[in-house]
């Protein structure tokens, strides 16, 4: 079955852009981040939660290290995780990745950075946003897909993002 875990704190903390704070800082914002979870029985999506406080200013992209990997199983390799924005802020503050779906590919979490999922956050709006460490701000959605005959590939997995085009 598969799963999500986190990324060593190692990963995170290369990953996660934050400068001028502590290690024993970073580490308890890294403790503090929960794994996805459904909010209620029928949701489809799993959230992902903000690792810490940020002040999303106008106009601005940001990269959150969300500081989670996904692991699928042998038998699970026709899976694919999507990452969207949480509807709620898309439809109040316009909030969206820059390249509309997160695609995590069912082999991400053997790249090199441990598979960590890294979300690049757009305010395209002309207000602040503040995001709360703990708050829901994207959702994973595992679907099953399908490889028609003659387009399959047994290449391996190296690297992370735009790997599989080099």
């Amino acid at each position: 079955m598969s799963h999500f875990e986190k990324v060593s704190f190692e990963q995170w903390k290369a990953d996660c852009g934050v400068k001028g704070i502590s290690d024993d800082e970073l580490r308890e914002w890294f403790d503090a981040i929960p794994l996805p979870k459904q909010a209620t029985a029928g949701s489809a999506g799993m959230d992902f939660h903000m690792p810490f406080n940020l002040d999303f200013e106008a106009g601005s992209r940001m990269k959150i290290a969300t500081g989670m990997r996904w692991v699928a199983s042998e038998d699970e390799k026709d899976r694919v995780l999507l990452i969207v924005p949480r509807s709620g802020l898309g439809f109040k503050y316009g909030l969206r990745l820059p390249n509309t779906i997160g695609v995590i590919d069912s082999d991400y979490c053997e790249a090199d950075n441990e598979g960590h999922i890294l979300v690049c956050f757009e305010n395209p709006s002309n207000e602040n946003v503040k995001l709360a460490a703990g708050q829901p701000f994207v959702q994973g959605i595992i679907v099953k897909y399908e490889v028609p005959e003659g387009a399959g590939s047994e290449d391996v997995r190296t690297g992370g993002f735009g790997s599989t085009s080099k």
